[in-house]
């Protein structure tokens, strides 16, 4: 009965379960279970109080922000007049890599781990100017709705990372799972506004002003194609690439039953270490250069835990994987007073009886 219970949903990591298996059982009702990595968190400080030291900010952040920044718009420059076809695979291989990278620094600097907690206007700028060569106002937004994702981890309505019903339903064959991917960036920045809409900000305001004076000045110094050139690399960098794999190993369910899943390969650090995710979601405020500490640190917590090694794997699986795609995001529900126990006999009518004595022995 136990490996029966396996087969479904894995080890049942916190209660998660996929998206795809609620939607199968809306007529039960479904209780929201805490943020999953809390319990982590606590053991791991009860063991090693030294972890604590770690957390903080790390003002490199910044300078690594503004030369990526720099970089940038001196390829703003020498592209300016290029082909159409030196454009696309400028776009594709050199500002999506960056850009990318600037949408991890923006993530970064949204935990405030750029200037610390006491300077938060300062990570905000900072986060605006990494959002300039991304082309597309997204900073303060990011970092509204982001907070809601550590704090409510798996509830499928106010964490918008979670995939929307629609998306589960319709994307579920290659073909599909492959477009999804492509205009990921378009489905990731209007779900929200579907799923959870929050009132904009003030500093929302001021991003958009700023990042549409970035852009109309790229468009009257450097031209169409250098604006191009930008706004390619974030829609090719945030969909269909090889770093783009992280949105989809972190919180999907590839080991069945685990809310969270870390990546450590050689492309951490393009990405501020955001592979490093089950040691972020247990530790958000400590900064990506202590991240590797940290699973050092607490090694026996982490080393068992399963994890990718291959984000252009992570897509393949993704795409080819019936048992993969946008409803197989991993939401921390369980229905109202069942354990995974209750629902394998409901749906298989095994006796639960026979679980409990294979505990017992």
């Amino acid at each position: 009965m136990r490996e029966r219970v396996k087969e479904k949903f894995g080890e049942l990591f916190q209660r998660f379960v996929p998206l795809g298996f609620k939607l199968e059982h809306l007529d039960e009702p479904w209780d929201y279970s805490e943020e999953p990595h809390v319990v982590r968190r606590q053991a791991i400080l009860k063991k090693y109080p030294e972890v604590k030291k770690l957390m903080g900010y790390d003002p490199r952040t910044a300078v690594i922000v503004t030369v990526e920044v720099l970089l940038q718009l001196v390829m703003c420059y020498l592209i300016r007049d290029a082909s159409l076809s030196t454009i696309l695979i400028t776009g594709y291989i050199i500002s999506a890599t960056i850009n990318h990278s600037l949408g991890s620094a923006i993530h970064e600097i949204g935990h405030n781990l750029a200037f610390g907690h006491k300077y938060p206007l300062a990570n905000r700028a900072l986060g605006m100017l990494a959002n300039l060569p991304m082309a597309i106002p997204m900073s303060v937004t990011y970092k509204k709705y982001h907070a809601d994702h550590h704090r409510y981890l798996g509830h499928d309505t106010i964490d918008v990372d979670i995939p929307t019903v629609i998306e589960s339903y319709l994307f579920r064959h290659p073909l599909t799972k492959m477009f999804w991917l492509l205009i990921h960036p378009i489905i990731h920045g209007l779900r929200p506004y579907f799923k959870n809409p929050i009132p904009i900000l003030h500093l929302e305001i001021v991003n958009f002003i700023c990042q549409l004076s970035f852009d109309a000045a790229i468009f009257f110094i450097f031209g169409g194609r250098s604006l191009g050139y930008l706004v390619l690399g974030t829609f090719f960098g945030l969909g269909f690439h090889p770093l783009a794999g992280h949105f989809i190993s972190e919180h999907y369910l590839f080991t069945k039953g685990q809310a969270t899943h870390s990546y450590y390969g050689p492309l951490n650090p393009i990405l501020f270490n955001v592979g490093y995710h089950v040691e972020h979601h247990d530790f958000p405020y400590i900064p990506f250069t202590k991240l590797p500490e940290l699973k050092r640190i607490a090694a026996e917590f982490y080393d068992p835990l399963p994890y990718h090694t291959s984000w252009v794997r992570v897509l393949w699986d993704f795409i080819f994987d019936r048992d993969l795609g946008p409803h197989a995001r991993g939401i921390g529900y369980l229905p109202q007073g069942m354990n995974e126990e209750d629902i394998l006999k409901k749906t298989t009518k095994e006796p639960v009886d026979a679980f409990k004595n294979e505990k017992e022995e």
